[in-house]
């Protein structure tokens, strides 16, 4: 007799925690500093509060549905659920734009850096060799990249602490006051297009989601960790935001996509700039492990479904309980770094992941106030009013992206559509996990 392969609970609260923070990597505000601070005109901190309120209502939907479908699909499976299979579908299509371009920025932004570091070594090389090691740390297991992460995060939480204790150290007196940032020079559409851009820095609480059926008692562990995690990030962020803001209100950079490693440099010197680039490494490592993890989970979930190749995508390792071949063309695809610009692979994230928020606040509405009838006056605060409120937030931030970005998120739907209607007319759409045909809309 076969026993049937599945994914193996064994992560706790704090080990999903990590993987989230390892995902969502912490110094990440400094590999996107130069693209939010144009995009803002230097208002970082506010962009950082608006994309905070955006994402916290987002991430209490997150914590609603995950645990009204403990599995690990995420926003696919919530509005494939909630709402309508086809949907889901298209949702979970994406979402794919975020999660496969997330590794792409990873090596890509680990190229960029070390090449800087080491010029006589090709960004290129440095590209293709994290892939492969980010590849064979996956396919081992999942509890073995959530130690590393757990590792690698304390780091980058101690590093922003110390730069954080620099910038104090710059700050006396009357000399940069609380006013500043009650200006009204720079119009508050401007700082929403940043906080567009900045929703970057908090993707990962929801990538926890994917790791749902990898988790010990996951319907009250995911909730709890996604909470803790937008808590921890905002402190992270808005800390040095505020310092960096009042001591430096007019910065100007020489390459935008280093403006990181120059503000670290202006701030701590030589000393702490090289730091800077030995813990932004360790970073970029554990975000691209954490992100190869999530993307591979959610094709096995898309794969089990059946609607991407069962047989390819469905596929997990007897002995690893990994899905190996989605690893593996995870991995492939991450070679798109060595072609692609880091504002067009950011601007693909945003896409993928803004689009997923949006449906998964309306996919609380959905299911708790249109399919339960949770009606009451709490209930309608906390699944109508709450779940439009982020809705709100989001979509309006969507809008706000720039027209490359939704011109490039509409082609890569447009390609999801022309797929399903091939496998459609081919007749290979298999029956979904509870038997009902893919387009079958649920009661």
């Amino acid at each position: 007799m076969t026993t049937q392969v599945t994914l193996k609970k064994s992560l706790s609260l704090y080990q999903v925690v990590y993987m989230g923070l390892a995902w969502m990597t912490p110094m990440i505000y400094f590999s996107i500093y130069g693209i939010a601070y144009e995009n803002a005109h230097g208002m970082l901190t506010q962009a950082y509060l608006l994309a905070f309120i955006a994402i916290f209502f987002t991430a209490y939907s997150y914590g609603v549905m995950s645990k009204a479908y403990p599995t690990s699909g995420s926003a696919y499976t919530y509005t494939k659920k909630s709402i309508h299979p086809y949907l889901g579908f298209l949702v979970g299509w994406a979402l794919l734009l975020d999660y496969f371009f997330s590794p792409i920025i990873a090596c890509l932004t680990f190229g960029i850096y070390l090449h800087a570091q080491f010029p006589s070594v090709p960004a290129y090389i440095w590209i293709v060799g994290l892939n492969i090691v980010l590849g064979i740390v996956n396919i081992i297991g999942i509890k073995f990249s959530a130690n590393i992460s757990k590792l690698f995060v304390w780091i980058q939480i101690l590093f922003i602490a110390v730069f954080c204790l620099f910038l104090f150290r710059n700050l006396t007196g009357d000399e940069h006051p609380m006013g500043l940032f009650l200006q009204n020079d720079v119009p508050f559409s401007t700082i929403l297009a940043g906080a567009s851009i900045i929703c970057f820095s908090f993707l990962g609480f929801d990538t926890v989601t994917t790791m749902a059926e990898e988790t010990v008692n996951s319907q009250k562990t995911i909730p709890r960790a996604i909470m803790i995690i937008i808590i921890t990030a905002s402190i992270l962020y808005l800390v040095p935001s505020v310092l960096t803001q009042l001591i430096y209100p007019h910065l100007t950079f020489v390459h935008v996509d280093s403006a990181g490693f120059e503000i670290v440099q202006l701030v701590g010197g030589a000393l702490l700039s090289t730091v800077f680039i030995t813990v932004l490494i360790l970073a970029i490592f554990t975000q691209g492990l954490s992100s190869v993890t999530s993307v591979s989970r959610l094709l096995y979930v898309m794969g089990r479904d059946s609607i991407l190749p069962q047989r390819v995508f469905g596929f997990l390792h007897p002995k690893l309980n990994t899905p190996v071949i989605n690893i593996v063309i995870v991995s492939c695809v991450s070679l798109l770094a060595l072609v692609i610009s880091l504002d067009n692979a950011v601007k693909f994230v945003n896409f993928g992941a803004l689009t997923a928020f949006f449906f998964v606040n309306i996919s609380v509405i959905a299911q708790k106030y249109m399919k339960e009838r949770r009606r009451s006056v709490k209930m309608t605060f906390l699944y109508l009013a709450l779940p439009l409120i982020g809705a709100g937030f989001i979509g309006y931030l969507l809008s706000l992206l720039d027209r490359d970005a939704l011109w490039m998120g509409g082609v890569w739907l447009l390609i999801g559509i022309v797929y399903h209607l091939i496998r459609k007319k081919a007749g290979s759409a298999a029956p979904a996990v509870s038997g009902k045909p893919f387009l079958t809309p649920t009661k």
